[in-house]
């Protein structure tokens, strides 16, 4: 039997099983060794993996196209805005892959898969010292190669959506990795560093000290809070003379931030934002960003001028991966084309996650399954469900598959969402929950809010780190050093 490859989220890689695995394959004890090919990236992949039982199975990670440089480590998103200004340390919302006991594992980017010859295409991927620098470099190129996969599961993730807006990829930051966490941190701090020097004028420090958030999602509103809770307790007191200037602006496109929470605990966190001094601003459209000297000029459609700002973070939404506007796209012999959801672009998906086809003329078309190939997360979309594009509905979904890839699809026992609600932090050890059986603000949701992301780190070593990182922020302060 062949190996088995299985391409995982966001991480970029090839890995192999455990070692005692691998020797009892080549120990010719009667075990075969398969491959699992598992693609992706999203919020939690490590439960993908810990839900394939331990057997002799060659697993190969592989990312995407390349949207940035794949990191040899998992992260708990929801903790990415904490770490950005420092109420917790970017360690502790990151789990090293080779904590996972993947003896063997090297990263590369999937370009392309042929589901004919049950093949994937990769490029192989060289570290370069973008981590260490709070601007984005190029991404050196390697080698090219191939792997062979017996059953492959595509979780290949999204990328965030710019909608087309002018000096977005330059000059704005998104909040999708540790590093995008870090340069968000560096840019905040140079901000004020730069207001406070006498050459600044009033009009400069202005625009330096404004920080403007584009999105009222949750990842959106959660940065937003942590950042007024970086400036009133932390650099309140450190540049006490630029406080006056200090802005943050929430700007969104629809009609109300947090959609999906209900008209209640919205306008909860409306009234929270107007009490801290958050200016929000809904059905704004920013046309265009660019750099003036040290700040940013933002033209949005409904303001009669250009508003500067110093940092800008973007978060609007998702738009499917290259890779996977590519498979959707191509012929599959024997099989027609990978059915396409017309709303997101996203791979539909049975309710066993297998991946669905449309094979034929357009007078006589049949749906198909694509045959041992499977897609989850935020690729995917499951067949006459409309499930919230959230953590929680892929991080079920990886249990449900690596369950199933262990027994056998049993037809009989389809994927069933359970909805554990949704949080949003807004600052001040406040928040809100809602859920199906009950609603919850203020410091009992925040309370609720830091429990759950805590018990959702993914190791022992963070479940301690994490408190410990809360206590020294709250007895001593955050940190606010650049490096």
């Amino acid at each position: 039997m062949q190996p088995l490859h299985m391409l995982l989220d966001t991480l970029a890689t090839l890995s192999c099983a455990m070692e005692r695995q691998r020797e009892l394959a080549q120990g010719g004890e009667g075990i075969h060794q398969r491959q699992l090919g598992e693609k992706g990236a999203s919020r939690h992949p490590r439960q993908r993996l810990g839900g394939l039982r331990p057997r002799p199975v060659r697993l190969p990670q592989q990312e995407g196209p390349r949207p940035h440089l794949p990191a040899l480590l998992l992260r708990l998103h929801p903790l990415l805005a904490s770490a950005s200004v420092g109420t917790i340390e970017f360690r502790a919302a990151i789990e090293p892959v080779r904590r996972l006991g993947l003896t063997d594992y090297h990263q590369a980017w999937a370009s392309d898969i042929d589901f004919a010859r049950k093949t994937i295409r990769l490029e192989a991927t060289r570290r370069d010292d973008r981590a260490t620098r709070s601007e984005a470099g190029p991404i050196p190129s390697g080698k090219e190669f191939e792997v062979g996969y017996d059953k492959l599961v595509i979780a290949v993730g999204c990328h965030s959506q710019t909608f087309g807006v002018e000096g977005v990829k330059e000059h704005a930051c998104f909040l999708r990795d540790v590093g995008d966490s870090r340069l968000i941190r560096l840019k905040v701090l140079k901000a004020f560093e730069g207001a406070a020097l006498p050459s600044t004028s009033e009009e400069d420090k202005k625009k330096l000290l404004h920080f403007a958030v584009v999105g009222g999602g949750p990842t959106g509103i959660e940065f937003a809070a942590e950042l007024f809770d970086l400036v009133h307790e932390d650099l309140s007191k450190m540049y006490p003379a630029l406080m006056k200037y200090v802005n943050i602006t929430i700007y969104d496109i629809a009609p109300k931030v947090l959609p999906m929470f209900d008209k209640n605990l919205a306008n909860y966190a409306i009234e929270m934002f107007h009490r801290q001094g958050i200016k929000v601003k809904t059905e704004h459209h920013l046309q265009r960003i660019r750099r003036v000297d040290d700040h940013l000029m933002l033209k949005i459609k409904e303001e009669p001028e250009e508003v500067g700002a110093g940092v800008v973070v973007w978060s609007t939404g998702l738009k499917q991966n290259p890779l996977v506007e590519k498979l959707v796209g191509q012929e599959i012999e024997g099989f027609g084309k990978i059915l396409k959801d017309p709303k997101t672009g996203g791979i539909i998906v049975d309710e066993h996650m297998r991946v669905q086809t449309e094979f034929g003329s357009n007078g006589n078309k049949e749906k198909l399954t694509l045959p041992d190939v499977f897609a989850i997360g935020d690729c995917s979309v499951v067949e006459g469900e409309g499930f919230p594009n959230t953590a929680q509905v892929a991080s079920q979904q990886a249990v449900y598959l690596g369950r199933q890839l262990n027994k056998g699809i049993d037809e009989n026992k389809p994927f069933r969402f359970r909805n554990w609600g949704t949080m949003a932090y807004l600052g001040s050890w406040r928040a809100i929950h809602q859920s199906a059986s009950d609603e919850l603000k203020g410091k009992a949701a925040w309370i609720l809010w830091r429990t759950a992301y805590l018990t959702k780190s993914m190791s022992i070593r963070n479940k301690l780190l994490i408190p410990v990182y809360w206590a020294i922020t709250w007895i001593f302060g955050r940190d606010i050093s650049r490096f």
